[in-house]
């Protein structure tokens, strides 16, 4: 099983009344949420771990993930609020306003983490949950507790605008990246945390902290992998986009599923992958991506749907 571990969220998203008003539609969401869904219906054994409020909003979040066929058993409930995340488009790029304080995801502590099952055999982690706090020390702990035993994977999906504080953000990111087996970075978020630069040199040198593998999306134009010495680029399929919600998620939960397929989520075979391999995990990331941009809102295909 692979256990995602991080927000689980309300998108609010915009849209017009009969009558032209706006209005914003609570969509059950958020970065870690998303990759679980997606790998969910992928159909690769998926778990979720946070901790999820009693309010209406967690029960859709509950339902949202069981329906998916996502496994809650190590999910935690509260009574604190769920985190709202407003949307607004701009020529289909979402931008986001958070309302995330004293939410039930957020208030995770180090002294919830549970005891994993012996058939989580990688876990995921990421988004909003690594950038606030207390939650930002718990998930850093449960993967730095794990990552000598099991697979593990991290897409920051950086917001510098909820960024309370910078650098200790960025000098967590730099530990975590040292102790994953498997980064996934947009190339905006990679010039975030190297700097300006060619893409390639800026993910070599991300390789160089540790990591087996190094996947960097680049938007309308496809996305890298770099790994065992190979360096790969693949265009992105053709899709006419809806909205970009969901879609890195989605290609998260792509590479999960093939490696899972192929029987690469274990150290060793990270650590000796091949471009074949490679490339076929990079191919079904983007073709996955590319169903959810067709769609409004993070609404991740399923395996027959890439069949």
């Amino acid at each position: 099983m692979i256990l995602c571990c991080g927000e689980a969220l309300i998108d609010m998203l915009p849209r017009r009344t009969m009558a032209r008003e706006r209005a914003f539609v609570p969509n059950p969401g958020g970065a870690v949420f998303n990759t679980a869904i997606a790998l969910a219906r992928l159909g690769v054994p998926t778990g979720f771990f946070s901790r999820l409020s009693s309010d209406m909003f967690g029960g859709m979040l509950r339902d949202a993930l069981g329906a998916a066929g996502v496994d809650t058993g190590l999910a935690q409930t509260c009574d604190s609020p769920t985190t709202l995340a407003f949307v607004q488009l701009e020529n289909g790029e979402a931008r986001y306003s958070f309302h995330d304080e004293n939410t039930a995801g957020r208030l995770l502590s180090t002294a919830d983490l549970p005891a994993l099952p012996d058939n989580v055999d990688a876990l995921f982690f990421g988004g909003l949950s690594l950038m606030t706090e207390p939650c930002g020390a718990a998930y850093e702990t449960l993967m730095a507790r794990e990552s000598a035993a099991r697979v593990t994977m991290i897409d920051p999906n950086i917001r510098p605008a909820h960024i309370a504080d910078e650098a200790t953000y960025r000098a967590r990111l730099g530990r975590l990246f040292a102790l994953a087996d498997i980064v996934k970075l947009s190339d905006a978020d990679l010039r975030w945390i190297e700097g300006d630069g060619d893409v390639s040199d800026l993910a070599h040198g991300l390789l160089a902290r540790g990591p087996s593998l190094v996947f960097i999306t680049e938007g309308a134009r496809g996305a890298r992998v770099l790994g065992a010495g190979e360096e790969l680029f693949l265009p992105a399929p053709r899709a006419e986009v809806v909205d970009t919600i969901g879609a890195g998620d989605t290609f998260n939960a792509g590479v999960l599923a093939a490696l899972h397929a192929e029987g690469r989520l274990n150290k060793s075979a990270l650590a000796g992958i091949g471009k074949d391999a490679m490339a076929t995990a990079l191919a079904l990331g983007l073709r996955a991506a590319a169903v959810t941009v067709s769609r409004a809102g993070a609404n991740p295909p399923m395996a027959e749907d890439l069949a």
